[in-house]
């Protein structure tokens, strides 16, 4: 089955082999034209052939009723137009059928070598009946009309309607190759529109892991800390006032300093809203006008595109300049409002608050003491600050040694204490513990493309190390 002039759809809707009825209503009118001239036609064509005129009539009715099925055997209708062309008859469905062949599928050296039989079969018919009418005195001419009309005949009955066909088919795929396009285009950006949407997804998951963090190492250290005090202070109240007043001023020390830290990540969250706002809008607008400039230049392509697709582009970009906020938002990195936190040289007055909470800490630093980006840095003091919350957590009154060194191309870390005495003064001090401190390191390090261990020691204390790429 040859289909022209019609899309190859997968639903159609008309009768038999047409795509829609309106299709065959035209394949129907142009059959029915041709039998009425192949009719008429026949009458002449019988008194030629010595035949009654009705066997002449219903033999040009026959043949030309065969354009009706042009659209699926386009090849028999010229073979049948040729047949009949010493007839006289069959004008219009050759017309018709060197177009609809022209317009089809089917390879370009079928169709010439039609169009060439067409062309010869005309210009014989055409060329014997202007002779024999100008040797009979039908035509006053000259000689050289007899070629001349042979040759003007053959050309008008074959090349226009070759042409127009050639013309349309190569239209008609065109558009389908635009809509092809234009289809691909839009499932294209269906799919990135998936795909921001989990990258988004993944950004504001990436988000709350990081702010579960940081909350956790403010508020476990702090607050271990403070209760630790809390502990000693009720211990010695009576006993020594003047370091139960110390104490104190301690408790209160580090309570203004985890809320100082609290109410920063606090203003940052608060922040966030209006700056990711004004990323939506920059990013909506950017994908807006990236999308009217690439419709200029597509053409009919875009112009099938349903206009959804701005939206989907639009939200394509927003996600992509949401990744980014997001991936600087998970690093620390930012402008406007990201709180700095804590660095290396912090590390004293970290180790400095363990001691005074009564535990027994030795600080070892070897290397050249160098900056490190603020990731790196932050990282490290983090590992090391989780690290002793654990102690106080859950060995408490154990000697504990942080090793901090600086190496060429990394930075290690280590923090080890030892075994716990069995009873002691802190061993009444009892901290909850929610098992995330040490995945929370673990996760840091990683994302910094580190390493991270920690495990019992074989002197039955605990030992986390790190090190993290300089």
């Amino acid at each position: 089955m040859t289909t022209t002039g019609e899309e190859h759809t997968a639903a159609g809707t008309g009768p038999w082999w047409w795509v829609r009825w309106r299709s065959a209503v035209l394949d129907a009118g142009l059959a029915l034209a041709s039998a009425a001239e192949c009719g008429g036609e026949g009458v002449r064509f019988a008194h030629d052939a010595g035949l009654p005129v009705p066997i002449g009539v219903v033999f040009g009715v026959i043949a030309g009723s065969v354009l009706l099925v042009r659209r699926k055997w386009p090849i028999a209708v010229v073979l049948v137009s040729i047949a009949i062309t010493p007839a006289q008859m069959g004008f219009l469905m050759g017309l018709v059928g060197l177009y609809t062949l022209a317009a089809s599928e089917l390879p370009r050296r079928i169709t010439a070598a039609l169009a060439a039989m067409s062309f010869a079969g005309m210009l014989i018919v055409t060329f014997v009946r202007t002779h024999q009418g100008v040797m009979s005195g039908d035509v006053t001419m000259g000689d050289w009309f007899v070629p001349f009309a042979s040759i003007t005949t053959a050309i008008g009955m074959t090349a226009p309607p070759v042409l127009l066909g050639l013309y349309m088919g190569a239209r008609r795929r065109l558009m389908e190759s635009l809509r092809e396009r234009a289809d691909s285009l839009e499932r294209e950006l269906q799919l990135l529109a998936e795909r921001a949407e989990e990258r988004a997804e993944w950004a504001r998951n990436e988000e709350r892991t990081r702010i579960a963090r940081e909350m956790h190492d403010v508020v476990a250290h702090r607050v271990s800390l403070m209760v630790v005090h809390a502990a000693a202070l009720q211990a010695i109240a009576r006993k020594d006032p003047e370091k139960a007043v110390k104490n104190a001023a301690l408790v209160g020390d580090m309570g203004r300093q985890a809320l100082t830290e609290l109410r920063e990540m606090l203003g940052v969250l608060r922040s966030g809203n209006g700056a990711d706002g004004r990323v939506s809008a920059a990013s909506s607008s950017a994908a807006l006008s990236s999308t009217s400039s690439s419709s200029s230049s597509s053409g009919a392509a875009v112009a099938a595109v349903p206009l959804a697709a701005v939206s989907v582009a639009a939200a394509v970009a927003a996600s992509r300049a949401a990744d980014g906020s997001g991936a600087g938002a998970v690093s620390g990195a930012g402008a406007g409002g990201v709180v700095e936190g804590p660095c290396l040289a912090e590390l004293d007055e970290l180790v400095g608050q363990s001691a005074a909470a009564g535990m027994v800490v030795a600080l070892s630093v070897e290397g050249d003491v160098r900056a490190y980006a603020r990731e790196i840095e932050q990282t490290a003091y983090r590992v090391v600050q989780e690290a002793l919350t654990n102690v106080h957590k859950h060995a408490a009154g154990a000697k504990t040694y942080v090793r901090l060194a600086h190496r060429m191309s990394e930075i290690a870390m280590q923090v080890e204490n030892e075994c716990p005495p069995e009873v002691g003064a802190g061993s009444s001090v009892r901290l909850p513990s929610g098992g995330n401190g040490l995945l929370g390191m673990k996760e840091r390090v990683a994302a910094l493309g580190g390493v991270f261990v920690s495990g019992p020691t074989d002197a039955g204390g605990f030992r986390v190390s790190a090190v993290i790429p300089a």
